[in-house]
């Protein structure tokens, strides 16, 4: 089945399977994303940082706007592995430019201005194209310059190149905000007719606690971006697709599936995005060479995959990974037996955060049987909580005598 063939339905046994898979992988993204006290601490230090611009007396920085970009603006960020830092990226947009200054004067006076604060002195870092202030042993964040891009209908801006000779096009907000409109897009799902038919007397508390994505799209990022960091760890790291790559080709594929098929599971969803992933990508030879573009749909002339063509060995790279998330992912709808399950996922996302879900399941299983709380529902499988559908059997404690 490629990208574009329908789906069918499957059998109960093998939804029950799926959303079993899917329970398990969101709890995974919970793990593996940020904690609210992570989040919370590069909120602070965000808005600590875009106030002490924001107070500058410049003239300057009075219309300035600072602004998150990246993955925690996205909701999509992650943890790194092997204990590296976060990366929280800002935007110091100098709305009352004057044209007077380029690139390299810009980024020069947004330097000075961070200096003048004794905390950020000391632990401010001179990127190419930005100014890096390193809160160690947390996250560092990344603070460019930028100036309205006049030639851009949709708001877009403009930020010095690596080399501050000249300004590059791009458009952060436009992207985050069309990023958002295709996140908001729910999948039609065929089970969703069954929960309707169900009896409506009561009310269903599946396990795991969340049987489906919180926000699909945004999980489907996460995932793609673990899977790249495992399969990646031990290699040249300059060729691991870059995240907004990942970003923007799934939120591609997804805007595109939602609006094309009816799903039997998120999970359905989840291998459709990733088999569609690479039609966004637009080829074309040069001088007998190919050129790789994923353009930024919100601004023109940004090409997220620009450094492929330099390095062709990074498009063959992102190919040869795909190649082996979709093998992981689909390979994952035949399996049967959580030791299965479980020893695949491992592989694919990391043993450490894979085996603290297991038990976290498994802990929660057993407090729910002792608390006659466990139930088995049609469609769903094993469920936990007072309530239940009153087709769902009652599951009895396990004594290991073999009777109660």
């Amino acid at each position: 089945m490629n990208a574009l063939t329908p789906f069918v339905a499957h059998s109960d046994r093998t939804l029950l399977r799926k959303n079993g898979t899917v329970g398990i992988l969101e709890r995974l993204c919970a793990i593996i994303e940020p904690t609210d006290t992570q989040k919370n601490n590069a909120k602070d230090k965000y808005e600590a940082v875009g106030n002490w611009l924001a107070d500058a007396p410049q003239h300057l920085f009075i219309a300035a706007r600072i602004s998150p970009q990246g993955s925690f603006a996205l909701g999509t960020a992650t943890k790194p592995l092997n204990g590296l830092e976060y990366d929280v990226d800002l935007l110091c947009r100098f709305t009352a430019f004057a044209g007077d200054l380029g690139p390299a004067d810009l980024k020069r006076l947004l330097g000075d201005r961070l200096r003048e604060n004794g905390t950020y002195r000391s632990i401010l870092q001179e990127m190419p194209r930005c100014w890096r202030l390193n809160f160690a042993g947390e996250f560092h964040m990344d603070v460019t310059p930028s100036v309205p891009n006049a030639a851009c209908s949709n708001g877009g801006e403009l930020v010095p190149d690596k080399k501050l000779r000249a300004w590059k096009p791009t458009n952060p907000s436009g992207y985050l905000k069309l990023f958002e409109k295709r996140a908001a897009l729910i999948p039609m799902m065929r089970l969703q007719k069954a929960f309707a038919a169900m009896d409506s007397r009561g009310a269903v508390d599946p396990f795991p606690e969340h049987v489906g994505f919180k926000g699909i799209l945004r999980r489907i990022v996460q995932l793609l971006k673990r899977h790249r960091d495992i399969y990646f760890e031990t290699t040249d790291e300059s060729l691991r697709p870059i995240s907004v790559i990942l970003t923007t080709l799934a939120a591609r594929a997804y805007e595109f599936c939602v609006g094309k098929y009816v799903f039997d599971s998120e999970f359905d969803v989840m291998l459709a995005v990733v088999r569609a992933m690479p039609y966004y990508i637009e080829s074309y030879t040069q001088y007998g060479k190919p050129q790789w573009y994923v353009a930024n749909e919100t601004t023109e002339g940004e090409n997220f995959a620009e450094k492929w063509n330099l390095h062709p060995e990074r498009a063959a790279a992102f190919f040869k990974w795909h190649c082996q998330i979709l093998a992981d992912v689909e390979h994952l709808a035949t399996l049967e037996g959580s030791d299965q399950v479980t020893k695949s996922l491992a592989k694919a996302f990391g043993s450490q955060p894979v085996n603290q879900v297991v038990t976290d399941m498994a802990e929660e299983v057993n407090m729910a049987r002792q608390r006659r709380m466990l139930s088995v529902a049609p469609k769903i499988g094993i469920v936990t909580g007072a309530s239940a559908v009153s087709r769902a059997t009652p599951v009895r404690s396990n004594t290991f005598y073999g009777r109660k």
